[in-house]
């Protein structure tokens, strides 16, 4: 598995098996948030400054922040859309942060060693992927991140009067 920086906490076994389903001891919280970047459409991982970057089309939407340059915290910094960055910090200073370097052009920083509400987080994540995506990659909002956070629904099975789908959404 890789490894982001050199503080942090440490992963017990982490198997990672596809993006729909993850089996763990316990996941640390950058590989956690490595399968939500991860199962957006093209994103990629790639090392920057001695942290994970995430990107679509060549262009960052996500960096990890595992104690970088000793900011005593484990967190990501996100692409975010005007406001967002002023709104989260201002209703919760102790999760949210004006990131450096990046702060200045709306991202926001998304502490990973406090509690975190993972459903929030993928939402912050995918608002920075479709913000930086190419177009084609459009879905509705919100289904990137159910996909990506919660186990799918059991799909039932169509009765044999041929119901299927169109039945359903009478």
């Amino acid at each position: 598995m890789v490894r982001v920086g050199d503080g942090g906490y440490q992963p017990d076994h982490v198997h990672v098996l596809d993006c729909g389903e993850v089996r763990v001891a316990r996941l640390d919280p950058i590989d956690r948030l490595r399968k939500i970047c991860l199962c957006l459409p093209e994103a990629t991982e790639k090392e920057a400054w001695g942290e994970a970057t995430f990107r679509v089309g060549g262009k960052m939407f996500a960096m990890t922040d595992n104690n970088h340059h000793d900011s005593g915290r484990v967190a990501v910094w996100c692409k975010a859309p005007a406001m967002v960055q002023e709104i989260l910090v201002d209703s919760d200073p102790a999760r949210f942060f004006v990131p450096p370097y990046l702060g200045h052009k709306g991202w926001v920083g998304v502490r990973l060693d406090v509690k975190v509400d993972w459903d929030e987080l993928a939402s912050i994540v995918e608002d920075g992927y479709r913000m930086t995506a190419p177009k084609r990659f459009a879905a509705p909002r919100g289904a990137i991140a159910k996909s990506t956070t919660r186990p799918a629904a059991p799909k039932s099975q169509s009765s044999s009067t041929g119901g299927g789908a169109a039945a359903s959404r009478r």
